[in-house]
């Protein structure tokens, strides 16, 4: 048997782009692109997923990858699966600025740890919320939803198409301001029970000026603000539901 090198350029694009279109979403987004998943599994991962649905996807340009053509297709690839894993690390995002406000507002701030996904350093209570989101996005299967939708982006937009989407700049940043609405309506009990407790310290102060405000009211809203996220559970699925159906919903919006 054998091969012209048409047909080569045929099996090596049919796998290549796709690999490098899904390897750069999964270096982006979160879980997958941690500092504490090896890069290696990541690759095998990428190119086991870039095997599997190559017969699915729309027929491929015969442009050799080397070319000055074949860069620039590659360039446009990583462009698309960066900014599809940059959203969905967002709405991880959420989960830190939610657990940052809410710390800052009962006055742990100062009480930070490493984050094992991005190597920086955290809040604890933006630390738990990352750890409740990882947990849920996995129980909803958002790894395989993940998955479909990257297969889906093949179909929106397929390899060599011409460039990049028009809206793929603008419509990636004007998630950000989704994003940081939904931190705030997580956020948003607890905050608004500190600032109640807060008040009424404040009205303490004022009837008894002896009273140590600081060696009283320091405890006491430490411990209000654990009692108000313990409460605020049941509102945080839903609220995380909705955000990770809307980045899904964005990731494709992009390509559109």
């Amino acid at each position: 048997m054998t091969l012209s090198p048409e047909q080569i350029v045929g099996f090596v694009n049919m796998v290549f782009w796709p690999f490098v279109r899904i390897g750069a979403l999964l270096m982006a987004s979160p879980l997958f692109g941690a500092r504490t998943f090896p890069v290696r599994q990541r690759v095998l991962l990428a190119l086991l997923v870039s095997i599997l649905i190559a017969p699915l996807l729309p027929p491929i340009p015969m442009v050799h990858a080397l070319s000055a053509e074949g860069f620039l297709i590659t360039a446009e690839q990583v462009a698309i699966g960066v900014a599809m894993g940059f959203i969905l690390q967002m709405v991880f995002g959420a989960m830190v600025v939610a657990g940052q406000t809410i710390a800052t507002s009962m006055g742990l701030g100062f009480a930070a740890t490493i984050d094992p996904q991005n190597g920086v350093q955290v809040p604890v209570v933006s630390q738990y919320f990352l750890i409740l989101a990882t947990l849920v996005f996995l129980a909803l299967n958002g790894h395989l939803l993940l998955i479909e939708t990257i297969v889906e982006s093949f179909y929106l937009w397929p390899i060599a198409s011409g460039g990049l989407p028009e809206n793929l700049a603008m419509q990636t940043v004007t998630w950000i301001s989704a994003v940081f609405k939904g931190a705030l309506l997580i956020a948003l009990p607890a905050v608004a029970a500190i600032l109640l407790v807060n008040l009424a310290f404040g009205v303490m102060t004022r009837a008894a000026p002896q009273i140590n405000i600081f060696a009283v009211g320091f405890p006491i809203t430490i411990i209000a603000g654990f009692i108000m996220i313990l409460l605020s559970l049941p509102v945080f699925l839903p609220q995380f539901t909705t955000l990770l159906e809307a980045g899904f919903v964005q990731m494709l919006v992009i390509l559109e």
